[in-house]
């Protein structure tokens, strides 16, 4: 506010001056100047503490309505002059409008160290309002987990894409990338390339996994099955068999209680802490049921599954599409598949009791003829499933199997028999059996095993049904191949793999190497790197697959990148449920391997031959009942029905006396065992060298194990 010798001028709004009689406000001309200069001094200092220069001298200019009353302009005094070292706020200045907040006297600008103690101090408000709500809210803590689970595994997933980009690249510099025009030298810097890139790739999702947990433990597992894939991936993997983290008492007990309203305490006389299993999706526990005595397996599923398995498969899912789009050729659809089909039913306890009932109910008739024992399940829920506790040893574990005088070469082939009836007969069968769900124990008092063992199986979460037309096709596809290889014999090898498979000509060879186990068994496979010597021509002439074999397969993979490609198209194409027989049809080759067996690999071909001509005569018997109830007898109907007894006795009869004989041929090794072992060590010696203490190879698993 400013003074004439009449008139007061005002500021009204930015840019704006009133005149307003100074007798009205009853302020003096000398009181404003001096004002004026305190507030002066005061707008210099904060400047100079600022390191700012005053501005120019500059000259109050009034807006053009203000005019005195008689049409002229103010005059200017002395008063409306302002020096650089006064500045007003107050007045409008030919520079820029003055708003009245620059007039506030602005606090004292801080220090570095007050500035980075002030950062600090914010910094560590904020890590403690987020730890409170990560502990004290869910749905925070939720979002939270699940962004580094999956920020975790793409991380992975990104860096070995890098990587393989980058070593593909530095080979497209040496050829032409199928290996065509090197010199040994460049083969060999090649062949290591890959192999490098391989294991660091392999380790880095390892790390992943294992830190995730769960169901990502679950697909290292099946990655390690998987023995297409190269062996820096399946070595690298196979430690996530056994490295699965159980889940604390505390937290069991807790979910126990948001589930069914009840602590361990109210369900069970004593619960042991320690569990006596740990998988990837669950736990056992002992334990001793409060309500009827029974000592019990308690299985509990790991606590956090449930909290993050919906966004863990989506992860999952949106990897193996990125990997897919960036290598086309070799993608992992089929992994996926199985998991979104299977995990939700393997995370229901009570889906996993319902295959149990009705695995019971389809062996139910076999009663003295089978050793299969199932434990029962006393009661299920969603997450919890208590059931028989079962005291035995693992059916491989050749000391148990000497200790209790079960003769091994029985277990192998009563395990054939078993998976045989539930695929070619029961035509539903158990698609997850590893070693740790297979147990072995002395026959029970209440038990109708013909041996003096029984066989338990475990953990029935996972379960496929198989239509009838691919389990009776699968089944004449079997045959085949027990024939005796010739020009009719390989044609209608290809014409079942075709219906069973949809496999072409030039993927038969790697379906045939998946179901058998072996190389070369077709006439038309004569590339030497699938190996050399005498060609198996049947299963009936085959044997295990020796180091040398595999390492020969595993070579010629590694040098051609169209046989790789082969095998991921095979995997690609073939139905899941035809997958899953391959894999049993493994399992029963490397079990029969690890028993140290003396009746040959044979053997247990020859017993999956005889349930598959069981099965076409079934088929056959139930298609003719059914043309007769249509159309009537005739005589090429009944014509039908003789040429597949025919056939059926046919098999019966052949394949009984190569029973016979091989059978007869494994007692005889027997006991050349145990002579050979007393010769070298005395008695004790020779009875462990004929249980097949001394000659256990070690499991070696098939060349080409599709999971």
């Amino acid at each position: 506010m400013l003074s004439t010798s009449s008139n007061v001028f005002m500021s009204s709004g930015v840019g704006r001056l009133k005149m307003i009689p100074s007798s009205h406000l009853g302020i003096r001309t000398k009181r404003t100047e001096l004002a004026a200069q305190l507030l002066a001094t005061e707008t210099n200092e904060i400047a100079r503490i600022r390191g700012l220069h005053a501005p120019a001298a500059s000259v109050v200019r009034y807006p053009s309505s203000l005019t005195r009353r008689d049409g002229t302009a103010p005059t200017r005094s002395a008063n409306f002059r302002q020096s650089a070292t006064t500045p007003s706020p107050l007045l409008e200045t030919s520079s820029s409008p003055v708003s009245p907040q620059t007039a506030r006297i602005q606090p004292r600008r801080r220090t570095k160290s007050e500035r980075r103690l002030r950062r600090l101090r914010n910094t560590l408000v904020l890590l403690a309002a987020l730890s409170l709500l990560y502990y004290t809210y869910s749905p925070f803590r939720h979002t939270v987990v699940a962004g580094v689970r999956c920020a975790r595994l793409m991380r992975a997933v990104i860096m070995d894409v890098w990587d393989y980009k980058s070593t593909f690249a530095a080979e497209a510099k040496l050829g032409d990338g199928q290996g065509g025009g090197l010199t040994d030298d460049e083969k060999q810097i090649r062949r290591q390339a890959r192999k490098d890139c391989h294991k660091r790739s392999a380790q880095r999702m390892l790390e992943a996994l294992k830190k995730n947990s769960g169901i990502y433990v679950k697909l290292g597992q099946h990655v390690a099955a998987v023995q297409v894939l190269p062996k820096e991936w399946t070595s690298t993997m196979t430690p996530l068999q056994d490295q699965c983290f159980p889940t604390p008492t505390e937290e069991i007990n807790d979910m126990l209680k948001s589930d069914l309203g009840l602590s361990i305490d109210d369900l069970f006389e004593d619960f042991e802490d320690r569990p006596i299993g740990v998988a990837s999706l669950a736990q056992v526990h002992r334990a001793t049921d409060k309500r009827t005595g029974r000592r019990v397996a308690v299985k509990v599923q790991h606590a956090d599954l449930q909290e993050f398995a919906l966004i863990d498969m989506k992860t999952v899912n949106f990897a193996i599409n990125f990997v897919k789009y960036v290598f086309p050729d070799f993608e992992f659809s089929w992994l996926g598949e199985e998991m979104n089909i299977m995990l939700p039913l393997e995370m229901d306890f009570r889906h996993e009791a319902s295959n149990s009932w009705k695995c019971q109910q389809e062996f139910k008739h076999l009663k003295g003829k089978t050793s299969l024992y199932l434990p029962e399940i006393l009661w299920a829920e969603k997450r919890c499933m208590v059931m028989e506790y079962i005291q035995g040893a693992r059916v491989d574990d050749l000391v148990y199997l000497k200790d209790n005088g079960i003769d091994r070469n029985q277990v192998s082939q009563e395990l054939s028999r078993i998976f045989s009836q539930m695929v070619y007969l029961n035509g539903h069968f158990h698609a997850d059996p590893h070693h740790g769900n297979l147990l072995i124990r002395p026959k029970a008092k209440n038990s109708s095993s013909p041996f003096n063992f029984d066989v338990c199986l475990l953990d029935h979460g996972q379960y496929f049904d198989i239509p009838d037309d691919l389990r009776v096709n699968y089944a004449h596809f079997w045959l085949s191949l027990i024939k005796k290889s010739s020009k009719a014999t390989t044609e209608e090898r290809r014409y079942y793999a075709k219906l069973v498979g949809n496999i072409d000509e030039d993927m038969y060879p790697f379906l045939e190497s998946a179901i058998t186990g072996q190389i070369n068994m077709s006439d038309e496979t004569n590339d030497p790197t699938y190996g050399s010597g005498v060609r198996p021509t049947s299963l009936l002439e085959s044997g295990s697959m020796n180091d040398d074999q595999v390492g020969k397969l595993r070579a010629a993979m590694m040098e051609r990148d169209d046989l790789i490609i082969s095998i991921f198209e095979l995997l690609r194409t073939v139905p899941r449920r035809l997958l899953m027989i391959l894999k049993l049809s493994d399992l029963q080759r490397s079990l029969d391997q690890s028993l140290a067996t003396t009746h040959g690999q044979s053997r247990i071909f020859v017993i999956v031959a005889r349930y598959c001509a069981d099965a076409i005569w079934q088929a056959d018997l139930q298609s003719f009942k059914s043309s007769w109830s249509t159309s009537g007898l005739s005589f090429s109907l009944i014509r039908s029905l003789l040429k597949s007894a025919f056939d059926y006795t046919y098999w019966n009869t052949t394949l009984g006396v190569v029973e016979w004989g091989m059978d007869v041929r494994a007692r005889w090794v027997k006991i050349a065992l145990w002579l050979h072992g007393l010769g070298k060590g005395g008695l004790k010696a020779a009875e462990d060298e004929a249980a097949g203490l001394l000659t256990q190879r070690p499991m070696t698993p098939t060349a080409l194990t599709l999971s």
